[in-house]
């Protein structure tokens, strides 16, 4: 099966993931918070969208559901019964949810909100991993109805898929969590390569996403909250146990929050 991937830009930071089967000019997305800009692209490339996933009920998230359903009646709306939005199919985690043949396995990566999934699609045995606003590339998201202890554990289960995993997050935040991330560890010569590259993409008008778990693992010091380059730079800059991740995670996201 042969699945394109294709950001929709929307608000000012957004990216609508795309799944577009070209066989049969069907498509999928994954937290339409504006419905425009999906019509436009529907119409764009002869598109019929045929479903709608969601991670959260966060309103740049689920804002352009309805309008959706009335521009495209037979979509199919696959959602966390807290997720605000008339559900067709209702996921928790251990749900499956069928591309096309392609299953994606449904995990539950809370943090960011208190009951926010994961979808995790399996093309051909290669990973594709959308996970809205809890992981973003070089960072993670605030936390909102969620509680810090989920966020953490959230991040140490993504951290278990496959290293070439490509990653999905719903925004375009890559050059300023580089930029918090370089005032942890300022001699990490990935994460500068990663910034240089992301400001260049960003000039450019190309989204420096999806990348891969293996390029997380490098530049992301929220993944990084073992390495001694991390711990000393959060101790730096305040009081945390050192010997206990998860005070280390807890203060980089207070630090980050007040970046």
């Amino acid at each position: 099966m042969s699945i394109q991937i294709h950001p929709i830009k929307a608000f000012t930071d957004n990216y609508i993931w795309t799944l577009i089967n070209k066989n049969n000019k069907q498509a999928i997305v994954i937290d339409p918070g504006q419905s425009a800009p999906v019509v436009a692209y529907m119409q764009e490339h002869g598109l019929d969208l045929t479903s709608i996933w969601t991670t959260h009920h966060h309103y740049d998230h689920v804002g352009g559901v309805m309008e959706l359903q009335e521009y495209f009646p037979m979509t199919h709306i696959v959602a966390h019964s807290e997720h605000g939005v008339e559900e067709d199919q209702t996921i928790k985690d251990g749900s499956t949810v069928s591309a096309w043949g392609c299953s994606a396995q449904i995990w539950d990566i809370s943090g960011h909100t208190a009951t926010h999934m994961a979808y995790i699609l399996d093309v051909d045995g290669h990973k594709h991993c959308f996970c809205g606003d809890t992981l973003f590339s070089a960072g993670c998201g605030r936390v909102f109805t969620g509680t810090i202890e989920q966020l953490y554990d959230s991040f140490k289960r993504l951290n278990e898929l496959p290293a070439d995993t490509l990653l999905y997050p719903a925004h375009e935040y890559t050059a300023n969590n580089l930029r918090f991330g370089l005032t942890i560890e300022p001699d990490n010569a990935a994460m500068q390569e990663a910034l240089a590259q992301a400001e260049e993409k960003m000039a450019a008008g190309v989204p420096t996403l999806p990348v891969t778990l293996a390029h997380e693992r490098a530049v992301n010091v929220f993944l990084r909250i073992k390495e001694p380059s991390v711990i000393a730079g959060v101790e730096a800059k305040a009081n945390v146990d050192s010997d206990k991740p998860l005070a280390v995670f807890a203060a980089l996201r207070e630090l980050k929050d007040n970046f």
